[in-house]
């Protein structure tokens, strides 16, 4: 849907004709005299839809188009003139103009152009927010008891309104889950925003959560909109909402009571349709008694509470999870698929997971990344975990290979099997490399030093075997 005109015209008579009409419509409208102050108010914030003249001084408006199309290639411009002709119409198109009127201008057909506008961009964001949607949820991933209740809870929170706040230690899949909640709901064709809490300075969460006016502080040289504004009439993704200050609580909170608020250093009210998904690994209730975090924020979050599963207790996802990682790495790295031997399935299983979801995705990536490329396509085993795997101890693993025959050996030669892998690595390593010691250290991300203190240890001869 439409909202935002911008008008550019060197006529104030043209200007103020099309503002007034515009208006009486329902649309807010910008005006801007020239080319260059149209592109400096778009840079501002984006129009949904350009009114640009073609015949103008300086910047004529086919200039001022190609610069648009250049910066933001999607953006809709219809172009007017009181001088047209084909040839002129048919250039403005090849630059990407959306469509061509002529002056005196016609305003019931000018509506019925904007109208067009908006029903190609609703179109072509729920295009995109259907893509997002498969994307997206496919990474939600596992069939254990404590998912297959997220999967349920998701299914029928989502439909709703409600605010919702997730939590979870780090890891956990929190964003994900924030997610799949807009891209099942019927805001999924509208903007999903994310805001991290802890990443941004307190000095700058205002600006950066309700957008500021031109001047309002030194540095603020143009209008810029906030996460609220621009998540209007979709979802705003409030992460690690327990690292915000309490003087940003409240203004939260008064947005969530009214759906209002206005830009650092500006009076006009900006009035929003946003809903409100916040996450945190923090215990609020904790941080309420130590004051904190604002109680009645904290209910007003708490509408429907997510509270996500470590890893460790949903062991029967690690071998989903594993696969899934792998499988996607190796496209993503342009590598043939690895699989993990039953004996890595049971370290995996056996590990407790400190860093949840995010530390098991890394060591897929981590092994896809280097395993020798003589070596793709091989299974990993455990060994290779092993090698990865930090803080893994022989009483960690021990029970991984009870009862198993021969794997046994596994934990009871941990360490032979730590070094005997490490050896074969460097050599496989060298190898690619020529021999060169400084270009494999590289490669390994290791000092020099310690890895001719390496190759020393394990009796390799570089110049034997160059």
């Amino acid at each position: 849907m439409v909202k935002n005109i911008l008008v550019v015209d060197d006529e104030r008579s043209i200007r103020d004709i099309l503002s007034a009409a515009l208006k009486d419509e329902g649309f807010r409208v910008r005006l801007a005299s020239n080319g260059q102050e149209g592109i400096d108010l778009v840079r501002a914030e984006r129009p949904d839809v350009i009114l640009l003249d073609i015949w103008m001084p300086e910047m004529d408006g086919l200039e001022a188009l190609k610069l648009i199309k250049n910066e933001w290639p999607d953006q809709p411009v219809v172009m007017m003139s009181g001088h047209g002709n084909i040839e002129t119409a048919v250039k403005a198109t090849k630059l990407g103009a959306f469509d061509f009127v002529e002056k005196p201008l016609s305003l019931e057909r000018l509506l019925v152009l904007i109208q067009n506008v908006g029903q190609i961009q609703d179109l072509t964001r729920e295009n995109q927010a259907l893509r997002k949607q498969v994307e997206k949820t496919k990474h939600l991933i596992g069939t254990s008891p404590g998912m297959k209740l997220i999967h349920d809870m998701i299914k029928r929170v989502a439909p709703t309104t409600g605010s919702v706040l997730i939590t979870g230690e780090n890891g956990t899949g929190k964003e994900l889950v924030a997610q799949s909640l807009h891209a099942q709901s019927s805001r999924f064709s509208k903007p999903f925003i994310e805001v991290n809490c802890a990443a941004i300075p307190e000095e700058l969460i205002e600006s950066e959560l309700f957008g500021h006016e031109k001047g309002a502080f030194t540095g603020a040289t143009q209008l810029r909109r906030g996460k609220f504004d621009l998540a209007n009439c979709g979802t705003l993704f409030l992460d690690e909402i327990g690292d915000m200050s309490l003087k940003t609580q409240a203004k939260i909170l008064r947005i969530l009571q009214e759906q209002k608020f206005e830009r650092v250093g500006g009076s006009q009210t900006i009035t929003v349709d946003v809903r409100i998904v916040a996450a945190t690994n923090k215990d609020l209730k904790a941080e309420i008694q130590r004051g904190s975090f604002r109680e009645d924020l904290y209910y007003r979050l708490n509408v429907v509470p997510f509270q996500l599963p470590a890893l460790r207790d949903r062991k029967d996802d690690i071998t989903d999870l594993a696969k899934h990682f792998l499988k996607d790495f190796a496209r993503i790295h342009d590598r043939k698929e690895r699989e993990l031997l039953p004996e890595a399935f049971r370290v995996l299983t056996e590990y407790s997971w400190p860093g949840n979801v995010r530390e098991l995705k890394n060591l897929m990536e981590r092994l896809m990344i280097l395993t020798p490329l003589e070596a793709e396509g091989s299974k990993i085993s455990a060994a290779d975990l092993f090698q990865f795997l930090e803080g893994v101890s022989i009483s960690e693993t021990e029970s991984v290979s009870e009862d198993t025959g021969p794997n046994k050996s596994i934990a009871v030669n941990l360490k032979d099997a730590r070094q005997e892998f490490e050896k074969d690595f460097i050599l496989k390593t060298l190898k690619e490399n020529d021999f060169n010691v400084s270009k494999t250290a590289q490669v390994l991300g290791v000092e020099r030093s310690h890895l001719h203190r390496k190759i020393k240890s394990f009796g390799i001869d570089v110049k034997d075997l160059s």
